[in-house]
């Protein structure tokens, strides 16, 4: 997490027991209607469990409609799960409003699971047909137009990226091969700044075409596949304490 966030465990010591309820996506459609601290059903436990939405949240359509007299079920009796042996607890989050991040806090730890089903009645299979009736609508629609189009977009003669890629390649000029020590000289002496470098970052550095660069970097290099280098060279270690020849001969003169 890019902030850190204080989470309040007071759930814990006061031990509350909570229900994990999975509920059918449209009751919780239904419920974002209700306003603030308003009621949206109760739930009735006794032998059996059972959740009944209030009557004004059974509306699913707004007024005007076509389909604004469908109305989703009332009834929604629960099936218990066990819990299998899992330990789960219960978190909310919110925003602390001091430009910090968010805050969270244990709401208590899962003492019964349950899914919440509806009963299956008439309003309940016009809801599926509804359903399912809109999930095979196609996202797009053609349409036949009843006059031509008369727009005419020009397409741009040259990218701007290209004019640039074009001007590069007149200022760097054709690459020509250098001699083989001359480019492992360069190589080096770029080796002993940085351990790793990718082949674009050579290229530019040596001026070489990228196939006779990669001749020479495969005999005195090694490829990083993975890690925190991945997709760079670096030397072999037998190659990383290397001098070039005018160093050399400076270092017997003196």
């Amino acid at each position: 997490m890019a902030n850190k966030a204080d989470v309040n465990l007071t759930g814990v010591k006061q031990s509350k027991g909570v229900w994990l309820v999975k509920v059918p996506k449209y009751l919780s459609l239904q419920w974002d209607k209700a306003t603030e601290k308003r009621e949206v059903g109760k739930i009735t436990i006794g032998k059996y469990v059972c959740f009944s939405l209030n009557e004004d949240l059974t509306t699913l359509c707004t007024a005007g409609d076509k389909d604004a007299s469908l109305q989703v079920p009332r009834e929604h009796p629960f099936t218990m799960h066990t819990e299998g042996g899992q330990t789960m607890a219960i978190f909310s989050q919110s925003d602390t409003g001091s430009g910090s991040g968010v805050s969270g806090s244990l709401e208590g730890m899962v003492v019964h699971r349950a899914e919440c089903r509806p009963v299956v009645n008439d309003d309940y299979m016009r809801l599926k047909k509804l359903q399912l009736k809109e999930s095979t609508k196609p996202q797009r629609l053609s349409q036949q137009l009843e006059k031509a189009v008369t727009t005419i977009f020009k397409p741009v003669a040259n990218h701007d990226f290209n004019l640039e890629h074009e001007k590069k390649k007149k200022s760097d000029g054709k690459m020509v091969r250098a001699e083989r020590q001359i480019v492992l000289d360069m190589l080096f002496s770029a080796f002993e700044k940085h351990q790793y470098y990718n082949i674009k970052d050579l290229v530019d550095i040596t001026k070489q075409p990228v196939t006779y660069l990669k001749e020479i970097v495969r005999e005195i290099g090694v490829y990083n596949s993975k890690g925190a280098h991945k997709s760079t060279w670096e030397l072999k270690p037998e190659y990383r304490h290397y001098q070039s020849a005018e160093e050399e001969e400076e270092m017997q003169t003196t």
